[in-house]
């Protein structure tokens, strides 16, 4: 059997990332362009533009894009699309570009040209309406609705040509992965049923026996780690690889399981970027998606499994990339193992309910952790880290005291 195809009518990844000669070039006509800043949020969904991953987007949406992404979960041209990809601006700055202008998309962190872009289109959006569609909410405490208010008051549309990756090929060197690479990757070991598992936590046993049930119905697992920017208190990347590195090292099957890197910022709109996060993943080569309690959830703004429910609301053409749900999982103390509602009968005050926002709380106050909760191969690497914190913590507040 084939991989599935990527998204969109042609079935084909759409590369925008310049190569070669043709980069050499493009890159010396950006350095004489206006410049436009762009956060670090767009920057990571002009990576994915450039490296195949929004296939099969040209570029940052215009307003008949954005409005029907919001409202119709689809492009202008009919594409299935469930999250708007947009640019803004000042409008300071889009009043001194023309119409069919070409600019240079310079990264606000770096100051890196990240791509040159033709802007055929300036227009003001609906912020609330975009928020109340996409996070089902407008409390400005949800950080995704915080990230869509911070928007300048102008959105920028047009196609693009990419120039840089940023920092995340030399960074994350061997880790992240291009779906033109991953699909190659996959090719050569044979799998053509793969379950993509989306990760921003360190994996407890609860991960890893949703990963282990993929396994037994998949060729493999990838393990599809998050690298961009994440809200405080979660745990950097560098972390999360090493913790995982160790977990599939002393507890996977070998070649039963994959790990790679997206450069995305999260944008915790739930059930909407479950259906993203399985639209890129067809891109990637995966034919499904692992959803479990609470996928790219944040607070209490989201019932449990809605990220499953909206799967059923969707054309059921509109994804090659199924979602592989699975029910709450935990640890039973009577079944002395890891179980699920379907599969565990005893109650509560049996089951350990895992979760990675408990296991920060719980290592970040220093409170003791089993290894039903974690696998101490895991929690030895997360104790250094947080352990790192306190002492960074107590090294700055005693500089203070000192007056240095």
């Amino acid at each position: 059997m084939a991989l599935v195809n990527p998204h969109g009518k042609d079935k084909q990844l759409r590369v925008l990332l310049l190569k070669g000669e043709e980069l050499k070039q493009e890159r010396q006509h950006a350095s004489k362009l206006f410049k436009v800043k762009i956060s670090s949020r767009e920057a990571g969904d002009l990576i994915m533009l450039g490296i195949g991953g929004f296939t099969p987007l040209t570029g940052f949406m215009g307003h008949d894009d954005w409005k029907r992404v919001c409202k119709e979960y689809k492009t202008a041209d009919g594409t299935f699309w469930p999250i708007p990809i947009t640019v803004s601006t000042t409008k300071e700055v889009a009043d001194s570009i023309k119409k069919n202008q070409e600019v240079a998309l310079v990264s606000d962190e770096s100051d890196e040209i990240m791509a040159i872009m033709k802007v055929t289109e300036k227009y003001s959006i609906d912020k609330d309406l975009e928020c109340r569609q996409v996070f089902r909410t407008t409390d400005a405490e949800h950080p995704g609705v915080a990230m869509v208010m911070k928007q300048h008051e102008v959105n920028l549309a047009g196609p693009v040509k990419v120039l840089s990756e940023g920092s995340f090929p030399k960074e994350y060197q061997g880790v992240y992965l291009r779906p033109a690479e991953t699909r190659m990757i996959f090719e050569e070991k044979g799998w053509s049923k793969v379950a993509a598992f989306q990760t921003r936590n360190p994996m407890h046993r609860s991960h890893e026996y949703l990963t282990k049930i993929a396994v037994e119905i998949c060729d493999g697992v990838f393990i599809h780690m998050l690298l961009g920017k994440l809200k405080a208190g979660d745990i950097p990347a560098d972390v999360r690889q090493k913790a995982i590195d160790v977990l599939i090292d002393k507890y996977y099957v070998r070649d039963t399981i994959m790990v790679g890197g997206y450069p995305l910022d999260m944008r915790y709109a739930g059930p909407r970027e479950a259906l993203l996060h399985a639209l890129f993943r067809q891109n990637y080569g995966c034919s499904h998606l692992i959803v479990g309690r609470d996928h790219a959830g944040v607070g209490e703004y989201y019932g449990p499994f809605d990220a499953q429910k909206i799967f059923e609301e969707i054309p059921q053409d509109a994804l090659e990339t199924k979602p592989l749900n699975i029910d709450w999982t935990f640890y039973c103390k009577k079944c002395d193992g890891m179980a699920s509602m379907k599969t565990c009968p005893h109650g509560k005050d049996d089951r350990i309910l895992l979760s990675g926002t408990k296991l920060r709380k719980m290592l970040s106050e220093g409170e003791e952790v089993t290894t039903q909760f974690s696998r101490p191969e895991v929690l030895e690497i997360l104790r250094d880290y947080y352990k790192g914190l306190t002492e960074k913590v107590h090294i700055k507040t005693h500089k203070y005291s000192e007056g240095v």
